[in-house]
């Protein structure tokens, strides 16, 4: 669930409802929004009072988790199949958080319990900057000097890489921030969201694809323009600079490499002239060769948009495909320009809506859709629970 525009994995909730599971005799499932959760019978009843723990989870070794170490403590979507019971997230008792206070519902506990992303990928990708980044720069400036054994003997210190920056380093070293006035990309699930499907007014279904986050702007609101590159919370200052994609897959910097293979700068300097704009924003995934396991396949990296804003206006998809089409820069895959959204009644039937086979590759499962209204400004995310599944596999 999205609380003040970040991610919480443990909040706190109402229990919906309790329905049995046929031909269960200790267990039933428990409904939190729109997800269903195995729990013990009678452990929960309607309007009880719980933690919620979104698949994604990592529950740190305590006491209350070690019911968790068989499965090492990680919260999973995963398939009963004797009983044909799909079950995503976690529920957890109130007692486990400290009594000095009242909570409300949906308060984030997140940091409260010490639970993280339990994806290694996501750990690094949801961290802030790297702290030694500077460093690195400066010592890639002087590449002479880094080869020196009393240079890297200093590298290895703090004191010594903070020695050595007094000397050799400069301020465009020190790397710039995630622009502020950006909203970081994210959509919340349908799970928690359900009373979207309340809105009758036709929404745009694209194809949601499984990579990396990648933010492309251009703002010409100061002295001179300010062109940057970020992943889903750092600025990526140059093509040289080292990442979690970078690292693990000993691969360059995909998020410029994307820049460069689309001509995405001149892209967007030329659009905030045609359509004489302050500042634009585009955002998509990278996907494909050496990022998150190449599920589609491929012997390349891409690039597909799903966000194009203007000034702070995000446009409706079908917009931004238009505009971005003349510059040869890929959308995602559109299913549908004028879906009518089901009632909440119909809700199982629209989660398995979401499984099938994607656009990019028919031989890969897809991840799932994202729905957005057609002006743009309402979205959510409807996550296949199949690629769930063969994910965990």
């Amino acid at each position: 669930m999205l609380i003040n525009g970040e991610r919480a994995l443990a909040y706190t909730v109402a229990i919906d409802n309790i329905t049995p599971i046929e031909g269960a005799d200790n267990i039933e499932l428990a409904h939190v929004g729109g997800w269903n959760v195995i729990t013990r019978k009678q452990e929960y009843k309607p309007s009880d009072m719980a933690i919620f723990c979104e698949i994604d989870s990592l529950l740190p070794e305590k006491e209350w988790s070690e019911f968790l170490r068989p499965k090492k403590f990680k919260v999973k979507t995963y398939k009963l199949g004797k009983f044909n019971v799909v079950s995503q997230g976690l529920l957890l008792p109130m007692n486990i958080l400290p009594d000095n206070k009242e909570y409300k519902i949906h308060e984030d506990v997140t940091k409260l319990l010490g639970i993280t992303y339990y994806v290694e990928e996501d750990n690094a990708r949801k961290a802030k900057s790297n702290p030694n980044e500077k460093y690195n720069r400066m010592a890639a400036r002087h590449r002479n000097l880094a080869k020196k054994s009393w240079f890297k003997w200093l590298m290895k210190r703090l004191w010594g890489r903070k020695l050595l920056f007094v000397f050799l380093g400069n301020a465009k070293d020190k790397p710039k921030q995630f622009p502020s006035w950006i909203k970081k990309t994210d959509e919340d699930r349908i799970e928690n969201v359900m009373w979207m499907l309340d809105d009758k007014e036709p929404y745009v279904i694209t194809e949601k694809i499984d990579g990396t986050s990648t933010t492309v702007f251009l703002d010409t609101t100061g002295k001179k323009p300010d062109f940057g590159v970020c992943s889903r919370n750092v600025r990526q200052m140059d093509e040289n600079q080292e990442n979690y994609v970078s690292q693990m897959n000993d691969c360059p910097n995909v998020y410029w490499e994307m820049v460069f293979k689309y001509n995405m700068e001149d892209a967007l300097k030329k659009i905030t002239k045609e359509y004489t704009v302050d500042r634009v924003v585009l955002q998509g995934e990278t996907y494909g060769l050496a990022i998150q396991g190449n599920k589609y396949k491929l012997d390349e990296r891409r690039f597909a948009a799903f966000n194009l804003v203007f000034d702070g206006v995000r446009l409706g998809s079908i917009q931004a495909k238009e505009i971005l089409d003349k510059y040869d820069i890929p959308f995602v895959p559109i299913i549908e320009a004028d879906y009518i959204l089901p009632n909440q009644y119909e809700f199982e039937e629209f989660k398995k809506s979401a499984d099938g086979k994607s656009m990019i590759n028919n031989k890969c499962l897809r991840e799932g859709f994202v729905y957005r209204s057609q002006d743009g400004q309402k979205s959510f995310k409807n996550v296949s629970r199949k690629f769930l599944l063969k994910k965990e596999d």
